[in-house]
């Protein structure tokens, strides 16, 4: 197989991840229960992460939405979910992998990324930043009890 083509049998996938200091059910419900969710990512969502729910987020800093429907849930271990990023659905897996009853690994990959082969490097770049972003904000949250406001802040007007 040449070179030129070899892009084409691996679909690419985003991925970001991080340590959190934090027992895996509560680096869950951060991700899963909007009242925590809120304070480090989003800005509003209509309602919690719960499979077969859809529910809609804002980052209202940027007059942003996503529509989320919730495939699968398995509490303090895994949330998946598809989304409309730039008006094509992808698919999300957040992982909560415990280290020790005091530290969860965190991990996001993003999968299902359509089109030319630089708006799919751009895409998946943008996911990347996008995720580290609001993993950073996170473990600032709940190791630390502050608000970065990293998300909101990332591109300002």
């Amino acid at each position: 197989m040449s070179m030129e083509n070899r892009h084409l049998t691996h679909a690419p996938a985003a991925y970001a991840c991080m340590l959190v200091r934090r027992p895996a059910t509560e680096a869950f419900q951060a991700f899963a229960d909007p009242a925590v969710t809120s304070r480090f990512w989003y800005s509003k969502s209509s309602g919690p992460m719960v499979t077969g729910a859809q529910v809609r987020w804002e980052w209202e800093t940027y007059g942003a939405s996503a529509d989320v429907r919730v495939q699968e849930v398995q509490e303090g271990r895994l949330i998946r979910f598809e989304w409309g990023n730039y008006e094509q659905p992808t698919t999300v897996e957040l992982k909560f992998t415990p280290r020790t009853a005091q530290a969860t690994f965190v991990e996001a990959t993003e999968t299902g990324f359509q089109g030319s082969g630089d708006d799919t490097v751009r895409w998946v770049n943008d996911t990347v930043g996008g995720f580290t972003t609001a993993l950073c904000a996170m473990k600032a949250l709940l190791e630390h009890g502050i608000e970065l406001n990293a998300v909101p802040d990332h591109h300002p007007a």
